[in-house]
C-alpha cells in the first residue's frame, strides 16, 4: 500500500491537470461552436463537458484517448488496417528484429574495441560520430534507398532500429567489458588463463549489468526507430503510419492512443529486458539488493 498510494496520487494529478488542460486548449474553438449555435451563457460544468467531446479536440481528455484504444483494439478484428493491434504488432516486430541486431552487433564491436587498441582509437570515434546524424534525415534515405533495390517490409525499418540501438550497447559494454580490476586481471594471469578464460570468467560476468542497463535504453530506443522509419513509408503499416494518417486527417485522438500504445509496447519491453536480467542474476548467484 505504501508504494501504491504514491503512484495512485500521482496518476490522479495528472489526470486532473490533463483535464483542465483539454478544457484550455479545446475552449477556442468550443467558443466558437457554440456562437455558431446561438448558445449563451452555458454553464462552466456543461462548457466543459462540451470540450471533452469534441470530434477533432487540440488535445483530447482521458477518456477519449481511452475509449479509441477500446475500439481501435478489442472491438476490431486484429487484422484489420484500422486496428491499432495490427499496426502495433508490425511496429513491435521491427523493433524487436532491430533491437536483436543492434544488440549482437553492439556487443561485437565491444568485443572488438576491448581486445584491439587500434579499432578502440578508429571505431570509437566513428561510433559516437554516427549518433550525431538526425534520425529523420538518415530513415528516409534508408528506406527509399532499399525499396529502390528490392527490399522492402520488416528489414528497413529493423536497420533503423538497429542503427538507433546499437550505440548503449556498444558504449555500456565497453564499459562493462573494462570493469574488472587490475589486481583480478593479474589474478587471472597467475591462473595462466588464456584470453577465452578471462573474458568468459571475467570480462563478460563483470560487464552483464552494463549490458542490462545498455539494453533497457536500446529496445526503447529501437521502437522510436521503427516508429520514424514507419512515418518514412506510410504503404507498410505500424504505429508511425497511423500517426502520420492522423496528422494528415486531423484526427488527434487517433494520434494520442498510438502513442499511448506505442508508449505501452515500450514500457512492456523495457519490463521484460529486466525481468530476464533478474533471471540472469540469479543464474549467477547475484543477491538481490
Amino acid at each position: 500500500m505504501n508504494r501504491v498510494l504514491p503512484v495512485l496520487t500521482i496518476l490522479l494529478a495528472i489526470l486532473a491537470l490533463w483535464y483542465a488542460a483539454a478544457i484550455w486548449m479545446n475552449a477556442p474553438w468550443q467558443n466558437q461552436l457554440n456562437a455558431r449555435a446561438n448558445l449563451e451563457n452555458v454553464a462552466f460544468t456543461e462548457f466543459a463537458q462540451q470540450t471533452w467531446a469534441q470530434d477533432k479536440p487540440v488535445l483530447p481528455a482521458p477518456h477519449q484517448v481511452i475509449s479509441e484504444i477500446w475500439n481501435a483494439t478489442v472491438m476490431l478484428d486484429i487484422g484489420s488496417k484500422r486496428s491499432l493491434a495490427y499496426h502495433g504488432w508490425i511496429t513491435l516486430s521491427a523493433t524487436l528484429l532491430g533491437f536483436a541486431f543492434g544488440t549482437a552487433l553492439g556487443v561485437l564491436l565491444a568485443v572488438i574495441i576491448i581486445h584491439n587498441d587500434a579499432a578502440d582509437r578508429s571505431l570509437m570515434p566513428w561510433i559516437i560520430a554516427s549518433q550525431t546524424i538526425p534520425i529523420l534525415a538518415v530513415a528516409p534515405m534508408v528506406v527509399v534507398g532499399l525499396g529502390a533495390v528490392g527490399m522492402t517490409g520488416l528489414v528497413p525499418k529493423a536497420l533503423i532500429s538497429m542503427y538507433l540501438s546499437f550505440f548503449p550497447v556498444v558504449v555500456g559494454m565497453v564499459k562493462g567489458l573494462r570493469s574488472p580490476e587490475g589486481i583480478q586481471l593479474d589474478l587471472m594471469r597467475t591462473y595462466d588463463a588464456n584470453p577465452w578464460q578471462v573474458f568468459s570468467k571475467l570480462r563478460w560476468p563483470a560487464a552483464m549489468p552494463f549490458l542490462f542497463a545498455s539494453m533497457k535504453v536500446g529496445i526503447a530506443i529501437s521502437l522510436i526507430g521503427a516508429v520514424v522509419a514507419e512515418l518514412s513509408n506510410a504503404s507498410g503499416g505500424g504505429l508511425g503510419v497511423r500517426l502520420l494518417t492522423g496528422s494528415y486527417n486531423g484526427q488527434t485522438i487517433q494520434i494520442w492512443a498510438a502513442l499511448f500504445i506505442a508508449a505501452g509496447l515500450a514500457a512492456v519491453l523495457v519490463a521484460l529486458v529486466g525481468g530476464a536480467e533478474r533471471v540472469v542474476n540469479r543464474r549467477m548467484g547475484v543477491r538481490a539488493a
